[in-house]
């Protein structure tokens, strides 16, 4: 099974630019293209939040213009710019998304089992998930503890040393650390929301915060850091799963380059 993972697209309603700068709902129309174009074309794309930059409902119709352009199945998770009921009535043919309260879910129709955590915390940008939704996790992972499993949450899940995105970090990561620790089949857990490609262990698993398909945040570590971006280099990250090797990830950058050139 191969899985695209595309992140913080940062829709804008038509004609609006993103922070003023960039068109994102092109760049998101060319990322689609990128990932649609690949020489093995994946089985599931998954988006992991911020999927529009205002969560206004024109937002949401400019996106799912863009997004039938994606002729494979994709998932959904929102990210702190997100509005989750908006999203909810923007998506309501997608089926596996819950009616009503916090968009955690479950889809068990692919070889790999994916788990959609909701850490928004409405009105705020830091990620979070409350203890019923922690309890929810914890049962949803125990009905099946074999599967291999991807979870899906838009904050990553640790301190990524860049002050300004730490600011808006899952905070309290303790108690979900606690459930994932206790099943073995958790292969990954996928963020976005950084804006870069990230990987730490953590709760005996590995956390991959994926690129934006907008902009890029700069890696600034000094504690000093102003916060700044960059347009570009812009990524989409491909998971791979087979029964013998497991899990590898990779990191496929979209745009064009020179090449290609013979390999020795």
């Amino acid at each position: 099974m191969l899985i695209a993972q595309l992140s913080d697209p940062h829709v804008r309603p038509k004609g609006v630019l993103y922070q003023g700068v960039v068109d994102s709902n092109a760049l998101l129309g060319e990322a689609i293209d990128h990932v649609v174009g690949m020489d093995r074309r994946p089985d599931l794309v998954l988006f992991t939040g911020d999927l529009v930059d205002g969560g206004q409902p024109e937002e949401y119709a400019a996106l799912r213009e863009i997004l039938v352009g994606l002729p494979i199945p994709y998932l959904v998770i929102p990210g702190n710019h997100d509005d989750r009921e908006n999203l909810r009535k923007a998506f309501s043919d997608h089926e596996y998304l819950p009616r009503h309260g916090p968009l955690h879910y479950c889809v068990d129709d692919y070889p790999v089992r994916i788990i959609g955590l909701d850490s928004t915390v409405p009105g705020m940008h830091h990620g979070h998930v409350g203890p019923e939704g922690l309890d929810w996790l914890a049962g949803t992972l125990a009905q099946d503890e074999n599967k291999p499993t991807l979870l899906m949450l838009h904050h990553p899940p640790f301190v990524s040393g860049i002050p300004y995105m730490d600011e808006y970090r899952y905070f309290e990561e303790g108690g979900l650390r606690a459930v994932i620790e206790r099943f073995d089949n958790v292969e990954m857990v996928l963020c976005g929301h950084v804006h870069r490609s990230m990987l730490k262990r953590w709760a005996n698993t590995v956390v991959c915060a994926c690129p934006s398909t907008a902009t890029e945040i700069d890696l600034r570590l000094l504690t000093s850091a102003e916060p700044a971006s960059h347009v570009g280099p812009r990524a989409c990250m491909l998971h791979l799963w087979n029964e013998r090797d497991g899990l590898v990830s990779h990191t496929s950058q979209i745009g064009h380059f020179e090449g290609p050139y013979p390999f020795a």
